[in-house]
């Protein structure tokens, strides 16, 4: 027998004392049960605005259950916390974070401008694939010098391997990943380590499988359409349910597993024409969920368009998130260093005054790009040379160094770390990884013959007749095996030689008084000629610290240019690192860069910092 349930509560299967709670969002349904293996069908009752909810008593941990939705199903919960026989399979009731021996009452994630961020995905990272295998390999990320990891998703999806933006169950933690209380003690560990965690969302889209089509036409919207599959219903009739699904989901992740952060998918494709944005609602329930918990949560979006409402506060008008990702970094650096210029490369200049206008945004002196010059605090900005999407959406899945090339990668890895940005590296960026990050999916074979034909097409339009003919195809496992990090790789002369560049840039990061936190935002970038940048850190009572990063030699350096090096009669500068110092360059000749009171000359690109 049910007992009526408490209106408002949460969505999914709540475990409470003596039973559990159901509550289902299916605004056209006149009656909604629940199918709990090995105990029976139970009614739902139901609440206003759509929902249907009761609690069940004698209903455990581990129980499973489908809904039944006007006689159709059954189907999985579209709020399931766990689908361990995959995301068409029933959906297990699970005992919820706050049953977790968390060790974490005392973590405080770090304030944006020490973040170091580290893209990786749970799949790919370790030969594991799962949650157990990242956390073996969290004390390597803290020696390396990151200070937080960012998943790339982890939400449940169809097949057993996917880059998690299709996802199906969008509460449920991947179960080829492992269990919830896997993902918990990563983050559990993480926080141990002092290192954050952050959590990549979509909400512009639903993935291929996603049940919530199913049990109501009104999750999905008749007038908006995404590139990737269809938009959920933010702006229509009942999209008031939708909103309450996609914030619930928001703060699931950050009540019940500790994550820091969320980087929201592509939001300039979460359609909304509504009064008030979609994202500005969720970053207004995200800020009332980390006061009440007493934490910094960090929101970043991934927006390209120049947007300057969605870093502004709400107060005035804008979404009030705390950074977005920017292409124009390494989309200059890209064009510069390897002379491609397919695709958005075309918009790129690749100077070193274009460079530099990307490396002014959020500084304290005028530059930077219309709409986004205004907007204080370079730590706004998450910057980078590789992510999921620029290495994966190359047909072949090559990264920076193999076009670039080692002198240009690491120079253009100083200027990463040493930018006044936040910078964000992606799995094995540090030690020059060989294994490529390539597209792959495992859909239902139709569907994978159409995202594979999509794929190609895309291809084509970027490159042309340049593309390379044997791509691999993204339904093959080999594919998915063949991006999976080798880590034996890592301890290999040139690997070895780039991770300990790596972490001495981001020892210097740390280290230096005038590269950390509001400091940078006194950064002076500017070019040199045209093959040269310099930032300048420091003043007042931090003594000055330079660094030039030479694009293409040979070329020199005056140092005695008093626009940014304030040199005083007399006055030398100390070198504190140099990209072509033998251990950074090991097995392959290095090219000294000579430095002198008056001059640096570089003999190709290159990188020094120096401090007077």
């Amino acid at each position: 027998m049910t007992e009526p349930a408490q209106a408002g509560g949460k969505l999914g299967a709540t475990l409470e004392k003596g039973g559990v709670e159901f509550r289902l969002w299916a605004p056209e349904a006149r009656e909604v049960v629940v199918a709990i293996e090995d105990r029976g069908v139970f009614a739902l009752d139901p609440e206003p605005d759509g929902y249907h909810a009761a609690f069940v008593p004698g209903v455990h941990a581990g129980d499973r259950y489908r809904y039944l939705v006007d006689g159709r199903g059954p189907y999985p919960d579209p709020a399931s916390r766990h689908q361990p026989a995959g995301v068409h399979g029933p959906s297990e009731v699970c005992p919820g974070g706050r049953r977790f021996p968390w060790r974490d009452g005392e973590w405080r994630c770090p304030p944006l401008p020490e973040l170091v961020l580290y893209e990786l995905h749970v799949g790919a990272f370790t030969p594991e694939g799962t949650f157990e295998g990242v956390r073996r390999r969290l004390s390597y990320l803290r020696d390396l010098g990151v200070t937080a990891i960012e998943l790339m998703p982890v939400a449940d999806f169809p097949g057993s391997r996917n880059w998690g933006y299709d996802a199906a169950a969008l509460f449920a933690p991947a179960r080829c990943y492992g269990t919830p209380d896997d993902l918990r003690r990563l983050v559990n560990d993480a926080h141990r380590l002092g290192l954050a965690v952050f959590l990549d969302v979509v909400y512009n889209h639903l993935g291929p499988g996603a049940y919530v089509k199913k049990i109501s036409k009104h999750y999905v919207s008749r007038r908006h359409s995404s590139p990737w599959g269809p938009s959920p219903n933010f702006d229509e009739e009942h999209s008031a349910g939708v909103r309450r699904f996609l914030i619930e989901n928001a703060l699931y992740w950050i009540e019940e597993f500790h994550f820091d952060g969320l980087r929201l998918d592509a939001t300039g494709f979460i359609h909304d024409a509504s009064p008030r944005h979609f994202v500005a609602e969720l970053a207004e329930a995200v800020r009332r969920a980390a006061f009440r918990l007493d934490r910094r949560v960090t929101l970043i979006a991934e927006d390209h368009r120049d947007f300057a409402a969605l870093l502004a506060p709400q107060c005035e008008g804008g979404w009030g998130l705390d950074a977005m990702w920017v292409n124009g970094l390494h989309h200059e650096l890209r064009r510069r260093l390897t002379g491609e210029r397919h695709g958005l490369l075309t918009r790129a200049e690749g100077s070193a005054a274009s460079i530099v206008r990307e490396l002014r945004l959020g500084l304290s002196r005028p530059g930077g790009r219309p709409g986004v010059a205004a907007t204080r605090g370079p730590e706004r900005f998450v910057v980078y040379l590789e992510n999921h999407d620029l290495v994966g959406n190359r047909p072949l899945g090559d990264r920076f160094h193999a076009s670039a090339g080692p002198a240009a990668w690491r120079a253009a890895s100083a200027l990463l770390l040493l930018a006044p940005q936040t910078p964000l590296l992606f799995m094995g960026q540090e030690w020059a990884a060989s294994t490529p990050f390539l597209y792959f999916t495992d859909h239902h074979p139709r569907l994978g013959r159409r995202v594979a034909a999509g794929r190609f097409r895309g291809y084509r339009r970027q490159l042309g007749r340049s593309v390379p003919p044997n791509v691999p195809h993204p339904q093959a496992l080999a594919t998915f095996t063949a991006s999976r990090l080798r880590w034996d790789e890592r301890e290999e002369p040139p690997h070895r030689s780039a991770r300990a560049l790596y972490r001495a840039l981001l020892d210097l990061r740390r280290r230096e008084p005038a590269l950390r936190g509001a400091s940078r935002a006194e950064c002076l970038a500017e070019p040199i000629g045209g093959n040269c940048v310099a930032l300048r850190y420091g003043g007042g009572f931090l003594p000055p610290l330079l660094a030039i990063v030479c694009l293409e030699g040979p070329a020199t350096v005056d140092l005695r240019r008093k626009s940014w090096s304030r040199l005083r009669p007399g006055d030398q500068w100390r070198v504190l690192l140099s990209t072509e110092e033998e251990r950074f360059v090991a097995p392959g000749p290095p090219a000294p860069i000579d430095v002198s009171s008056a001059r640096v000359r570089f003999r190709r690109p290159g990188a020094v910092v120096l401090r007077r």
